[in-house]
């Protein structure tokens, strides 16, 4: 069998194409991120910081003892009795502090001494007579040591002045003309100045 003609060689084969190489840079580096937190500055560090504070409840007024009548201050008293008639005797006296003071005078408006000492007790329903003398003379004479409220202390060599004691070494008497009645020490003149006491009732 004859062999077959031969043959042109085609055209060669075309290499496949191959992308050019670029250079390339690599990726730039950087610091890490620290993981430090930041401190914080201003009203934000205290919040951050400080444990929330709960504000305590504000105090409210201090409670206030009632003020106690006049009576109550004769508690203790060995004669109950006394002590009541002692206490209306002193609220009438307190009720005339800062009228004035008028020799002979015996209220309402102005009082002298003995005046004053009368009509205080005879709001306690006890009669005493008119002059200061005279007051010192009724009723059962006590020592300056065992004084109580209520009970008169005269001053001067003839017991010419009166005070009613109202504790705690004060009177309330009326000093004078031109003055006015008024609560003060039963030493104001000075202890020598004392004539003597008595417990009207």
């Amino acid at each position: 069998m004859p062999a077959p003609p031969a043959t042109e060689p085609g055209p060669a084969a075309t290499p496949p194409f191959a992308m050019p190489a670029f250079a390339t840079s690599a990726p730039p580096v950087t610091a890490p991120v620290p993981t430090t937190p930041m401190p914080l500055t201003g009203p934000d560090t205290l919040a951050a910081t400080a444990p929330l504070a709960i504000p305590a409840p504000a105090p409210g007024p201090a409670p206030v003892a009632p003020a106690l009548p006049v009576a109550d201050a004769f508690v203790g008293v060995a004669d109950a009795g006394y002590g009541t008639k002692a206490a209306k005797a002193l609220a009438f006296a307190r009720a005339q502090i800062g009228k004035p003071c008028v020799w002979g005078a015996s209220g309402p408006d102005s009082y002298d001494a003995p005046g004053l000492a009368q009509a205080a007790w005879k709001a306690a329903g006890v009669v005493l007579p008119r002059s200061a003398p005279d007051q010192a003379a009724t009723g059962a004479p006590v020592s300056l040591t065992a004084l109580q409220p209520g009970d008169l202390v005269f001053f001067d060599d003839g017991a010419g002045h009166v005070g009613i004691c109202t504790g705690n070494g004060m009177m309330i008497h009326a000093p004078g003309p031109g003055a006015y009645v008024r609560e003060e020490s039963l030493h104001h003149a000075g202890r020598s100045a004392i004539h003597g006491a008595v417990r009207p009732a």
